[in-house]
């Protein structure tokens, strides 16, 4: 079992550790509103690995072929979605939000990057060469019926994503204090210039 765990935090941590959108996300919300907001967006990416992470430990094949089926609909989703949130962060202006505020942009945050990331399905693609480049077998780390193997694995990916997104937003959280409103525009001008780059790109892989 320590084994699987280990694998697990291995496989989360490798995977979300590449800066892309959801990273660059985690750092522009840590800057603007704060660690908690930061590392909750992290959680919501790292819930989504761990469930992709799922349907290939456990060998949902099925499911895993479905979602693959309907990629080009998910990453039109996802690409359009960032789009938004490029032009949104664009436009924000840095403001102090109350506490109320801020408990709801948690749930926001945490949902955003959840979809966000379940929008990519060939994430799984990504796990089911992993698991097999370690030797869990091509129907997932369930196969011959050790379930509670692909449960220790998952929740191993959970956890090595999860360090991920913690020391991304404490390492931000750090140097928040530094920014200006007016160095806070220029975040808010750059992040979402590159998030829109990044459905622009997304939506032109479609074509």
């Amino acid at each position: 079992m320590l084994a699987y765990f280990l694998r697990g935090l291995v496989i989360g941590f490798s995977i979300a550790a590449p800066v892309g959108p959801i990273g660059l996300l985690c750092i522009r919300r840590t800057l603007a509103l704060g660690r908690a907001v930061g590392l909750v967006s992290g959680l919501g990416a790292a819930t989504a690995d761990a469930a992709y992470g799922a349907v290939a430990g456990f060998g949902l094949t099925a499911l895993s072929g479905f979602l693959v089926q309907w990629q080009t609909p998910m990453r039109l989703i996802g690409g359009v979605f960032l789009c938004y949130l490029g032009v949104r962060t664009f436009l924000a202006h840095p403001a102090s939000r109350s506490a109320e505020r801020e408990s709801r942009g948690l749930v926001g945050a945490y949902l955003s990057t959840l979809g966000l990331t379940l929008t990519n399905p060939s994430t799984i693609l990504s796990f089911v060469a992993i698991f097999a480049g370690l030797g869990l077998g091509t129907s997932g780390a369930a196969a011959g019926g050790d379930y509670a193997g692909a449960s220790v694995l998952v929740g191993g990916v959970f956890l090595g994503s999860a360090a991920w997104w913690l020391i991304l937003s404490g390492m931000t959280g750090a140097v928040r204090g530094r920014f200006s409103p007016a160095g806070m525009r220029w975040v808010n001008r750059l992040s979402g210039a590159i998030l829109t780059g990044f459905g622009l790109t997304a939506l032109w892989a479609l074509g």
